[in-house]
Parts: structure tokens; C-alpha cells; sequence
């Protein structure tokens, strides 16, 4: 009887420590998906709010732009705005529209578009493009003010006093 009881003991013995070793697989199999999963979802957080700004940012600098080009100063603003998010900007992905004609009329909603797509963390460029990546949009309206100087007379009477 003694001599079961010591085998048991002695089995008992030889397990010591995998408890350890099983813990530490499982919360690293457990906690890398988990770990990626927040750094996408950070990254695509910080996208959306680069691309927000970009818009907000492009539709200011456009209304307020004196000269002749605009959209070089609300495609520069957007430019800015992306970089501080860590982000480049492709002049394709920058699209302004205007309710008026010309543009800068007062009382005229200019609308800035910006569509891009961010890529995965981690996920390797093939041949030169982005496999898997998540689409970003952002649009903001601003209106041209009607005091302003240097801007074409107001084309409704009732948009501006």
C-alpha cells in the first residue's frame, strides 16, 4: 500500500511545472490575435481621424484662399493635416465640388471629399500594391462667406443679407 501511495506521489512530482508551461502557450496563442486586433483597429482609428481633419482642413483653406488656384492651397492643407497622422495623400484622392459657378461665390458650399485606404499592419506589399487593406472616407461642407473680399456677388439674395 505504502509503495502505490509513493509511485502516486512520485507521478505527482513529475507534472510540476507544466501548469506554467501550458499558462504561457495559451496566453500567447490567446493574446498575439488579440494584440494584432487592436493595433488594425488603431490604425484605421487613426486614418478616419487624419482623413476627417484633411477634409475640415482642405474646405477652410479653399474658401479662404485669395489668387487664382485653390485647390493647391486645400490640397497643401490636406497634404499637412494626413502627415500629421503619419499618412500620405494622393492628389487623386482629394475631390472638390462646388454648389455655384464660379466656386468662391458667396453663400457657395464648397464640398471636400478625400477616399483612401489604409492598409493592414504586418500584411506585406506583393508587387507593389496594398492586399488587404480597409477603405477611409471623409467629407465636410463649408460655405463661402458672403463678406468676404475679393468673392462674386451673391447669386440667391436670400443666402446672404
Amino acid at each position: 500500500m505504502r509503495a502505490q501511495v509513493r509511485r502516486r506521489l512520485w507521478r505527482s512530482r513529475e507534472d510540476s511545472g507544466n501548469a506554467l508551461i501550458e499558462f504561457t502557450w495559451l496566453a500567447v496563442l490567446l493574446m498575439v490575435p488579440v494584440g494584432y486586433l487592436v493595433v488594425s483597429v488603431f490604425q484605421v482609428q487613426r486614418a478616419a481621424f487624419g482623413v476627417t481633419q484633411a477634409t475640415r482642413e482642405a474646405g477652410r483653406a479653399y474658401v479662404a484662399a485669395g489668387g487664382d488656384n485653390p485647390e493647391d492651397a486645400a490640397l497643401a492643407a490636406a497634404r499637412l493635416a494626413l502627415q500629421d497622422q503619419g499618412l500620405q495623400l494622393d492628389p487623386d484622392d482629394l475631390t472638390i465640388s462646388c454648389s455655384e459657378d464660379p466656386c468662391l461665390t458667396a453663400g457657395a458650399i464648397v464640398s471636400i471629399r478625400i477616399d483612401t485606404r489604409v492598409g493592414l499592419p504586418f500584411v506585406p506589399h506583393i508587387f507593389g500594391t496594398v492586399p488587404a487593406s480597409i477603405a477611409v472616407h471623409g467629407r465636410h461642407d463649408e460655405v463661402v462667406d458672403c463678406f468676404r473680399s475679393g468673392v462674386a456677388a451673391p447669386v440667391d439674395a436670400g443666402v446672404c443679407p
